[in-house]
């Protein structure tokens, strides 16, 4: 984001901001200095039961942060609102990431490994995630697919997105060609007719309830309910990521 900020390293009072990067922390062994995290960093539970919460990614509670006095806030480019994040540089430390491909993603957790002094173990999380998607059978981008994130509006995930990477990785091709998260309408989806249909789990909770509402509008489509999490997330969740995959689109392969 073209900024430098100035800390006193290690950071003994952090504040996350966006729960794949709260896991990442927790992952990092940085338990004691994690005070605050949002409604929505529910991984690990633990945390998620004793932290305070400081509010949702985008209406963060200012004053409890304020209360907390954190010297480091970790927050994301997409997931926090940009007014929010401008009130909270001008008083503190905040770093942020901004994450659309795996190597956006293995860069950002050397960057908090070495901001942290957990350079050793983000080295760890970093060459198993790495490994992970080297095991994955190569892409074939001959398998469309169309990935749902919302549901009244129809929403999904377009390219410039690390959701879009994810989808490739699993060797299948974006049929929505705009960038970010662009609304569209049941004409559009059955028109593009993709080969497969990913209904996520979040940020909408799609449910199998759901999967007929889509049949009926590309009926010869292959539509699956699955973890956003292992889409979305680019922490050390990224770990798990790939196994998932595999499962999901390969294990007929192996």
């Amino acid at each position: 984001m073209n900024r430098t900020i100035s800390l006193e390293i290690p950071p003994t009072t952090i504040i996350s901001v966006v729960p794949s990067q709260t896991e990442l922390l927790h992952s990092l062994g940085l338990s004691d200095e994690v005070i605050g995290i949002t409604k929505f960093c529910v991984h690990p539970q633990e945390w998620f039961r004793s932290k305070t919460r400081v509010g949702g990614t985008k209406k963060l509670n200012l004053d409890k942060i304020k209360e907390l006095k954190p010297d480091l806030i970790i927050g994301n480019k997409e997931e926090n609102d940009e007014a929010q994040i401008k009130t909270l540089i001008s008083e503190y430390p905040v770093w942020m990431s901004d994450i659309s491909t795996l190597e956006d993603a293995l860069d950002m957790v050397s960057a908090l490994g070495k901001i942290t002094s957990r350079e050793s173990r983000a080295e760890e999380i970093r060459l198993a995630i790495q490994s992970g998607f080297d095991k994955l059978p190569p892409a074939e981008t001959h398998r469309t697919a169309a990935y749902f994130i919302w549901r009244n509006p129809y929403m999904v995930a377009g390219k410039q997105t690390f959701i879009n990477e994810m989808i490739e990785k699993c060797g299948l091709k974006n049929v929505f060609e705009q960038s970010r998260y662009p609304e569209i309408s049941p004409e559009e989806l059955r028109k593009a007719s993709p080969d497969v249909i990913l209904l996520s789990s979040e940020p909408y909770p799609f449910r199998d309830k759901h999967v007929q509402e889509f049949k009926s509008i590309c009926p010869l489509s292959d539509i699956r309910i699955v973890d956003g999490e292992f889409f979305s997330w680019y922490g050390s969740r990224l770990m798990a990521a790939p196994s998932y995959f595999q499962e999901l689109f390969f294990a007929n392969n192996s």
